[in-house]
């Protein structure tokens, strides 16, 4: 790809992409508009109070903008370097969290420092970015390679456990984003689909049979292994046998009577028998992707029937916001965020009440209206139109961020710019779809819009390094 011409200045700052820049300050300052919007109380005295959150926010981007300007002067050299370092010490800094953090809503994620809190995770998001991309740009990293993508799962899974013992699973989530960035490498769509259906599989699990489960399973992952491979015949034949098998034994043992055994326990024990079988001949001819997929299928058989005791190892409040995203109960009480929030975004109509006119917002009916559920305030005050303008900066942003990475002349930086790109998609589209009710509600902020300063700050630091990286490629060529 041609790299676009951005004047004749061959100076640092004269080569940032300054759209993407700009996109960044128009977030940052709906972010600001909106935090205003949700914490104003008319009449209120000392405006200007470092106690307003809107305040916090102002002094928040102002930080960021100076770590930015500082970021902006490092060598992307550097950040290779140190890579591993940041993210020993992000692990080192969300387990002394663990220990010693301060408790939010249930969640041992932060450390409070006086009136300010930061949020371990957020930051450490820098750090694991980071390394990810520093060992996917190593030397004999493949992404068809069993070996590296398990390298790969190893350095997300340990993060991803440690905010799970915080109860900050949310925040942990945000690493599956990492699928989008495989994606993008050369990760084969077809072993991408098996991976998404192992995310969904424990919701599943509390709507379907183990059965219907088990068979579903199969199907995804035999259908994805002949895309992959194109070799539908076997395929065909690897299903014939296993349920024909598996039909043949079940009759076998009820004409004998001599003992019952379900089908569902037939077909499960002849799915793990046959995965050997497929796991050698795999090996053989070296069909490496075949081999990823037994691996995802023998984990997704072993999360279908502990999904129970996984969900009642989870904070009643978890197992609350689940049931009833899943309609497993009538308790009202406990899905009223998620309906005060429906109730606020549809009341502003397609243009809105007006900035500082949303009355659900106004009298306090929204509950985090300020932080989680900030698009409501957006949704009430600027209705439909408003909502898709600011949801069209935000993808705008994240398409620079990709093509930004598409200009990498070094794997580094390509793979560190996908991984902002998708943080920043994941986030969004969670954010979106808890306010509107098309997923849980698992406190995910809205990125630079949200109220919150560790959250501004680490994505600012993100985006800056992205924005660093691109502009000395310019300034290189």
């Amino acid at each position: 790809m041609a790299y676009e011409h951005r004047g004749k200045s061959t100076s640092l700052f004269g080569s940032v992409d300054k759209v993407t820049l700009l996109l960044y300050l128009l977030l940052t300052l709906v972010g600001v508009l909106a935090v205003f919007s949700a914490s104003w109380v008319e009449g209120a005295e000392n405006v200007m109070s470092f106690t307003h959150n809107y305040i916090k926010q102002i002094t928040f981007l102002i930080v960021s903008l100076i770590v930015g300007v500082v970021i902006m002067l490092l060598e992307r050299s550097l950040w290779h370097k140190i890579a591993y370092y940041l993210y020993g010490v992000a692990i080192l800094a969300l387990v002394a969290t663990l220990l010693f953090g301060h408790t939010v809503n249930g969640a041992t994620a932060w450390f409070e420092f006086g009136p300010i809190r930061l949020q371990t995770m957020e930051l450490a998001k820098i750090a694991i970015a980071l390394a990810t991309a520093r060992l996917m740009s190593e030397y004999n990293f493949s992404i068809k390679s069993f070996k590296s993508l398990a390298k790969v799962a190893m350095l997300l899974i340990v993060p991803l456990f440690i905010t799970y013992m915080q109860n900050d699973t949310g925040s942990g989530l945000v690493l599956c984003s990492f699928i989008l960035m495989l994606y993008r490498e050369g990760l084969n769509k077809w072993i991408c689909i098996p991976i998404i259906f192992i995310a969904v599989l424990f919701l599943l699990s509390f709507l379907y049979s183990p059965m219907v489960l088990l068979v579903s399973l199969i199907l995804v992952f035999t259908l994805s292994a002949c895309f992959a491979n194109n070799n539908w015949k076997q395929g065909v034949m690897y299903l014939a046998a296993l349920f024909g098998g598996s039909t043949l034994l079940f009759l076998i043992f009820n004409v004998a009577q001599s003992f019952s055994v379900s089908y569902y326990t037939i077909l499960l024990v002849s799915t793990l028998l046959s995965l050997i079988g497929v796991s050698i001949y795999a090996y053989r001819e070296r069909m490496r992707s075949v081999l990823i997929m037994v691996a995802l299928a023998v984990a997704s058989i072993i999360i279908t029937p502990t999904s129970n005791a996984l969900f009642n190892i989870l904070k009643p409040h978890q197992q609350d916001r689940i049931m009833t995203y899943l309609g497993k109960t009538d308790d009202a009480s406990l899905n009223y965020n998620v309906r005060q929030s429906k109730i606020a975004i549809g009341s502003g109509g397609f243009f809105g009440k007006g900035y500082l006119q949303g009355s659900n917002i106004r009298y306090g009916l929204v509950p985090e209206k300020h932080t989680d559920f900030i698009f409501c305030t957006i949704g009430e005050e600027f209705g439909f139109f408003g909502t898709m303008v600011v949801l069209g900066l935000m993808f705008a942003f994240i398409l620079r961020l990709m093509r930004m990475g598409d200009r990498q002349r070094e794997t580094f930086g390509r793979v560190y710019c996908y991984i902002v790109a998708s943080i920043l998609l994941f986030h969004t589209l969670i954010n979106v779809g808890m306010t509107i009710g098309l997923v849980p509600v698992m406190g995910i902020p809205l990125p630079l819009i949200s109220y919150g300063g560790s959250s501004l700050l680490s994505f600012s630091i993100m985006i800056f390094i992205a924005l660093a990286f691109d502009a000395q490629t310019a300034r290189n060529i």
